[in-house]
């Protein structure tokens, strides 16, 4: 059952939403990259001049943390993830039903990982969880990072399931640096 483009110009303002979503995930991402690179710079500084700067080596892992899972839905999204394109290529006219197959166990488990993201970073908030580091930072804060960037991945997966089932085609092929900006 393919969707014909009458049906899917309706459904333009929630592809732009979407669309959206994963291209500010992506921006957040990049943002927090250069917040590591900031955190970085400034501890090198701070050693020159003598002076300590307490957390910034766990900042950057809480950054690096938020990084890695907000890009997960943007490179989904950009043929970016690791697929095993030799192998669907040798599946001819099977491959849509093995790539059907693929974004289900996909979405199946990454709503799982992202129930238990947003469970365990609610129970730290709960608990009252701090750091051992000398910063003493609340957990739920960095593993809210998480819990979102799960949850986006989690749409994207079940957005490339929905369009391959009723389009026939998705959003994770690699494609050119010239396809995305021209």
């Amino acid at each position: 059952m393919v969707i014909d483009e009458d049906r899917l110009r309706l459904l333009q303002p929630l592809r732009s939403f979407l669309d959206g979503l994963y291209r500010y995930s992506g921006y957040v991402a990049a943002v927090c990259l250069i917040v590591i690179l900031v955190l970085i710079v400034m501890q090198m500084l701070a050693r020159w001049t003598g002076e300590m700067l307490p957390g910034t080596p766990d900042y950057a892992g809480y950054f690096m943390a938020a990084s890695s899972f907000f890009a997960f839905a943007y490179a989904l999204n950009h043929g970016a993830h690791i697929r095993v394109n030799l192998l669907l290529s040798s599946l001819g006219r099977y491959r849509r039903y093995c790539e059907i197959w693929c974004f289900v166990i996909a979405s199946v488990l990454s709503c799982y990982w992202t129930y238990y993201a947003i469970k365990t970073t609610h129970l730290s908030f709960l608990l009252g969880d701090k750091s051992q580091g000398l910063d003493a930072t609340p957990l739920w804060i960095p593993q809210m990072a998480m819990a979102i960037g799960a949850a986006i991945l989690s749409i994207a997966l079940i957005d490339n399931l929905v369009r391959v089932l009723f389009v026939g085609d998705h959003f994770a092929i690699a494609r050119t640096v010239e396809e995305d900006t021209g």
